[in-house]
């Protein structure tokens, strides 16, 4: 199965976040689960913000990252399709809240879901949850919206 960022174009897949052409970022990977999106992080003992703890900076990437790949993915499957039959549909972050809500422990996998929470033609806004062992970490607000031509 195909994660929603392995659908970008070479030219798209540079980001420090999910790009899968960056070999020192995240390489983040989204996928469907019913109707919510899903995906998964483990930190490395770099992304530290104090001993036993994840930076903030990396949950907000996560959350960001995780929000806009799903926030394509929602407007494709709005079109009736996947992401491969609509390669137009691409986003960039026009804003991103992040609330933080429990220290997120360093060293158990981290799980995001996201959920859509309205879908505009050049918009798409999306909750976003992270938890780290069965516990809410963060929650964020992604307000995707679709990428500029000064970006193409």
């Amino acid at each position: 199965m195909k994660a929603f960022q392995d659908y970008y174009p070479d030219e798209y897949a540079h980001c420090y976040g999910c790009g899968r052409n960056n070999a020192q970022g995240h390489q983040l990977r989204s996928y469907w689960d019913g109707d919510v999106t899903v995906a998964h992080f483990t930190p490395k003992p770099e992304h530290i913000s104090m001993p036993g703890f994840v930076y903030g900076g990396v949950i907000a990437s996560l959350i960001d990252c995780h929000g806009v790949g799903s926030a394509a993915a929602f407007a494709s499957r709005e079109q009736g399709g996947d992401m491969d039959d609509n390669p137009e549909l691409r986003y960039v972050t026009g804003k991103l809240d992040v609330d933080f809500l429990a220290p997120t422990p360093l060293g158990p996998e981290l799980e995001l879901r996201a959920r859509l929470l309205e879908l505009a033609p050049k918009r798409v806004n999306v909750e976003v949850s992270l938890s780290a062992a069965g516990q809410l970490c963060a929650k964020g607000l992604v307000i995707a919206v679709r990428l500029p031509p000064s970006m193409a």
